[in-house]
């Protein structure tokens, strides 16, 4: 059977005054993330996000509206860089196990567990309760987390693969909170920890 090739569909670029708001938008977000991890809190206000930023306060409003948005379009900003990297490891590890640790060690990598992120992982668990938002986000991180490692464990550990999944995350969440609180905390020592622990659920399942 001849294969069909789909002819190239011309995407027009976008007007030079919208990539410009898209970069301004990345740059506020990067410089949240950059204060909330300096400040060690949400009281990092608009004005100094947007003076790292280099703009203007009223920019910084006039694209965000008031600084809770501002603050979740950080956050999922976060979940994406952290969601992309998941979905580059998972695709190369074929086995169940592979999967796992694969899971494991992008939630420790250099760039999602950076003190800014930390930071701003902590912060946000603050938000989460009192801004609905901020709850919804979280919440949706952690049901990808628990599917991602359910999936990756349910052919070793069939039924008892929920379970283990949440054991796990619950583990890493907490490395996060303690890692925001002290500087011994660090990647190489937190993977050992949960691998040790995925070690003990495959072990307990044999």
């Amino acid at each position: 059977m001849a294969t069909v090739v789909p002819k190239k569909v011309a995407v027009a670029a976008k007007p030079p005054r919208e990539r410009a708001e898209v970069r301004r938008r990345a740059d506020l977000i990067a410089a949240t993330v950059a204060e909330i991890g300096e400040a060690g809190s949400l009281d990092a206000t608009v004005g100094r996000i947007a003076k790292r930023a280099g703009m203007s306060p009223a920019l910084a409003f006039h694209y965000f509206g008031d600084k809770e948005t501002l603050f979740l379009a950080a956050m999922r900003h976060v979940l994406t860089v952290f969601g992309r990297e998941v979905s580059a490891a998972l695709a190369t590890a074929d086995a169940p196990e592979a999967r796992a640790q694969a899971i494991i060690r992008v939630s420790f990598s250099q760039q999602n567990f950076r003190h800014e992120a930390i930071a701003a992982w902590l912060n946000f668990y603050v938000m989460a309760q009192r801004s609905r938002g901020a709850r919804r986000l979280l919440s949706v991180y952690r049901r990808r987390l628990a599917s991602n490692l359910t999936h990756a464990l349910r052919p070793i550990l069939g039924p008892s693969a929920p379970a283990a999944a949440e054991r796990i995350g619950g583990l890493i969440d907490g490395l996060y909170l303690r890692a925001a609180l002290d500087d011994e905390t660090t990647a190489a020592n937190a993977v050992a920890q949960v691998m040790t622990t995925l070690h003990h659920e495959l072990k307990e399942a044999s």
